[in-house]
């Protein structure tokens, strides 16, 4: 791999419950490659599954509710902040639960399933298009200890979630004892740079990346650890 670049999806625009966004993807103003990666946030893929829930507008805490049916377990609780793990294991804030970047009076929820919600998109694109790409499915989360937020792969489809080096060696020889290396979270922390917050910008293409990291059955439930090996359970 000796070049990297990422690509910002233009020309989407708003989406609505019932929308295809492989459809809406493969109709942008920019061009989808074979092998592209597509990076996909979680706020398009809940909306155009309806994983929309009605708020008070007034009330800045009435999605608090929410939050704690979407919790199957609350890790940490300081005033009104929640740190929660969700059905899926994430552990977030709010359960994933977001109000930006949706109409005023709802809330956004995280997908059901993002893993079938990427392959999805990447099957319809295969058949309808004849693009053969990979999907992860994206969203912002804070990280324990270091301030600030990134985007994490909460989906994926097409591509492996972890580069599993043990065994290969490093630049001096030595054997990788430990070393699995989170593709989908880097790729997807890659995407949000051309994405961003603010800018309206859903999907994003990065090319350039390993072939022998694009397989079948990939699924971001490789990344979260098992509680009999999490030190911090």
């Amino acid at each position: 791999m000796n070049e990297l670049r990422v690509v910002p999806v233009t020309g989407i625009g708003e989406v609505r419950p019932g929308d295809d966004i492989a459809e809406l993807i493969a109709a942008a103003d920019t061009e989808i490659l074979d092998g592209d990666c597509l990076v996909v946030t979680q706020k398009i893929v809940s909306k155009a599954e309806g994983r929309l829930e009605a708020v008070d507008p007034t009330d800045p805490l009435s999605h608090k509710p929410l939050v704690e049916r979407e919790s199957v377990r609350v890790v940490r609780r300081r005033g009104e902040l929640i740190i929660s793990e969700t059905a899926h294991g994430f552990i977030c804030a709010n359960a994933g639960i977001d109000l930006s970047n949706v109409e005023r009076g709802q809330a956004a929820l995280l997908p059901i399933d993002s893993d079938r919600s990427a392959r999805g998109i990447r099957d319809r694109l295969l058949a309808r298009h004849g693009l053969d790409v990979a999907v992860v499915v994206s969203d912002t989360f804070g990280r324990p200890w270091r301030r600030g937020v990134t985007d994490v792969a909460i989906g994926c489809a097409g591509i492996g979630a972890i580069a599993d080096l043990r065994g290969s060696t490093d630049a001096l020889g030595r054997e990788l004892m430990v070393t699995e290396v989170a593709i989908v979270d880097e790729i997807a922390a890659a995407a949000d740079l051309v994405m961003g917050k603010a800018r309206n910008i859903a999907v994003a293409a990065v090319r350039g990346l390993d072939p022998a990291w694009f397989r079948p059955g990939g699924v971001v439930d490789e990344i979260v650890r098992d509680p009999a090996d999490d030190l911090f359970r």
